[in-house]
């Protein structure tokens, strides 16, 4: 987001007067108003305080004497096409981003939902791997080429991102490379720029950045594996990491595992409860990563390792690791009944 939306931020206990002051400064039309942790009480718009002028209530009353205490909302990861559909049917100009706990995360524009953005950060696609679980597919062809209906998964999510704004791309290879840079060659079809970055031995996803020039970027680079299939919005991400702060962002999805037994709890020999199969939730990591520059400049060049390593050592650095939780479609393609699946969704899923 190019503008401060933090700065449309006021206090429960703030006043009128300040909320004009900042509907004024900011342009943006709105101020949001939040108690402790930025958690979202309600929204102030021009026409709320004329409005509230026109009760007699005095500009050094209390925000909450003219605010909007049931605002229309989205959640952080609310696509940009949803965004815009939501503000032109409620005929909103801004929409403020909330988190689970109704946490202030963002704004959104309707000015920002209309303009096509295009996003300078690198997209770096793991494509080296060598797809042993889907012989004797990838015997003569390198699991990212296999086709999805009628397109290479390597291209369906690279269309994913073009579509999304995202141009400069970076694509690891190892097991039969030529395929694939025979295949893309340097993006001029697809209006895109295509650099490879060639493993002479299996790196790791992690390992992988080592090979990157170092002067790639100054920006966030989005990182995904080659057998990915999603309808994310990158973007959306791409907001996501910046606007807080991360160091780094994993995609995560929801993964829900159901013991087939009755589960017993004791103290000792004592049996002091029982649960019928129960259901346990947990949040896997999805193959797709925003990373900072300074991650990429860490990892030596010919270093094996993979990015779950990678971001632990920058735990024990107390660095922001954030997860970005996907409630989108998501497939790894990994497995035969992995691929045989995506053949069916890709019928009706809108990947590109």
């Amino acid at each position: 987001m190019s503008y401060h939306w933090q700065k449309t931020l006021i206090s429960s206990s703030g006043t009128i007067k300040e909320a004009i002051e900042i509907i004024n400064s900011e342009s943006l039309g709105i101020a949001l108003v939040v108690s402790e942790g930025n958690r979202l009480m309600g929204t102030i718009t021009d026409g709320d305080i004329r409005r509230g002028l026109l009760r007699e209530v005095s500009i050094g009353d209390c925000v909450q004497q003219v605010m909007n205490a049931a605002p229309v909302t989205a959640p952080y990861n609310t696509s940009n096409d949803r965004l815009l559909e939501l503000m032109k049917g409620k005929r909103l100009s801004s929409v403020p981003l909330v988190d689970d706990e109704y946490n202030v995360v963002g704004l959104k524009t309707l000015h920002e939902a209309i303009r096509k953005r295009k996003y300078d950060n690198p997209v770096f696609i793991m494509s080296g791997g060598f797809g042993t679980r889907l012989k004797p597919l990838t015997d003569s062809c390198p699991k990212p080429m296999l086709k999805i209906g009628d397109k290479p998964i390597l291209e369906i999510i690279m269309r994913r991102f073009i579509k999304l704004g995202f141009y400069n791309f970076y694509i690891s290879t190892h097991y039969m490379a030529e395929k694939i840079t025979n295949h893309f060659g340097d993006g001029e079809e697809l209006g895109v720029n295509i650099t490879y970055v060639h493993e002479e031995e299996p790196l790791g996803t992690g390992g992988a950045l080592g090979l990157l020039p170092k002067t790639i970027s100054n920006s966030p680079l989005i990182m995904i594996n080659g057998d990915v299939l999603t309808n994310v919005d990158f973007k959306v991400l791409m907001d996501f990491h910046q606007d807080n702060g991360a160091f780094a962002t994993m995609c995560v999805k929801e993964y829900n595992y159901q013991v087939p037994f009755g589960v017993i709890e004791n103290e000792g020999n004592k049996i002091v409860g029982m649960t019928e199969k129960p259901v346990h939730h947990f949040f896997v990591n999805a193959g797709i990563y925003v990373v900072s520059p300074e991650i990429i400049d860490s990892v030596p060049k010919d270093t094996k390792i993979d990015m779950p390593s990678l971001l632990e050592q920058c735990l024990k650095k107390e660095n922001n690791i954030l997860m970005f939780p996907i409630h989108e479609y998501w497939m790894d393609v990994g497995r035969m009944d992995d691929f045989n699946r995506a053949q069916a969704d890709i019928k009706y899923l809108d990947l590109e």
